[in-house]
């Protein structure tokens, strides 16, 4: 294949898992903006919704009604960790509080293991598996659901957070809680949506990557760290950072593993984190100013 129609066919996957990558930054994004927290047990709610989306499938449900169901099941385990972990704990240090976040990733995977079993499970693709030539790269129908879900996903959050209510008064308590109180923003709840967002996204970002990738229990733990060095990339607390930092990791992925190796896809992950930490701590599109933004 020529160089340049690999290079198409690199960046075509990048793109792909980097709409993955961004969806789970953005579900960091939500919750740090709400809490404050760091949630690493944002990866299993990914886990959550690709084991319940081969589940609903296997039952022979329609596609809409698998989507939906995967997604509002992530959005519900996501809202009871906030209730009963992060809720009761709310006034102790937010160290404790990453803590809890990791135990409860341990437990979320350890379920999983007992009700679906040790081995990855596959899931069909939406709509078929045929390639699409474009531009010398082949692209699988479930690359376009990834990426086109994704779009939705981005623009209807964009349009929660910027013209409802609730969106307004969720980034008014991102950017200052005290204020936010004062004038009679209950906090609490809006960690709680937060929670549901963050879960909700992650849940469909799994649903939708399934047939990609086989779902499996341990499948959250990468994809939580990828999400992670993706929010960095972009900005911790920026939306559209997270979203712009995760795909450009995907890229960053598949270019240098189809040019230089596949053994460094997974450490290209670390050295990018590594070099915008050292480089520019806020990230790319971050601001140096306490506020955060949604």
């Amino acid at each position: 294949m020529p160089l340049q129609e690999q290079i198409a066919q690199f960046l075509a996957t990048g793109v792909t898992e980097g709409c993955v990558y961004a969806l789970v930054a953005l579900g960091f994004t939500i919750i740090f903006n709400s809490t404050g927290i760091v949630n690493f047990a944002q990866g299993e709610f990914v886990m959550v919704g690709a084991m319940l989306g081969v589940t609903f499938s296997g039952l022979g449900l329609p596609l809409p009604l698998v989507v939906l169901l995967s997604t509002l099941g992530a959005a519900l385990v996501a809202v009871g960790l906030e209730r009963l972990a992060i809720r009761p704990l709310r006034d102790a240090p937010i160290l404790i509080l990453i803590f809890v976040t990791i135990a409860a990733s341990l437990a979320f995977g350890g379920s999983a293991k007992l009700i679906w079993g040790p081995n990855a499970i596959p899931m069909e693709p939406f709509s078929g598996g045929t390639p699409i030539r474009v531009a010398g790269a082949a692209i699988r129908p479930q690359d376009l659901w990834i990426v086109g879900m994704s779009i939705v996903a981005v623009t209807l959050l964009q349009l929660f957070f910027k013209h409802t209510l609730t969106g307004r008064a969720m980034r008014a308590a991102a950017s200052n809680r005290i204020a936010a109180r004062l004038v009679g923003i209950n906090t609490s709840t809006m960690a709680m949506i937060g929670f549901a967002l963050s879960g909700a996204i992650s849940g469909l970002a799994g649903v939708v990557f399934a047939p990609n990738k086989f779902a499996s229990y341990s499948m959250g733990t990468p994809l939580a760290v990828k999400g992670f060095c993706g929010a960095i990339l972009g900005g911790l607390g920026n939306g559209i950072g997270a979203v712009v930092g995760g795909i450009v990791l995907g890229v960053l992925e598949n270019l240098a593993a189809g040019l230089v190796s596949s053994n460094y896809k997974d450490a290209i992950t670390l050295v990018v984190m590594l070099l915008v930490l050292f480089v520019r701590p806020t990230g790319l599109l971050g601001k140096k100013d306490t506020g955060r933004g949604l």
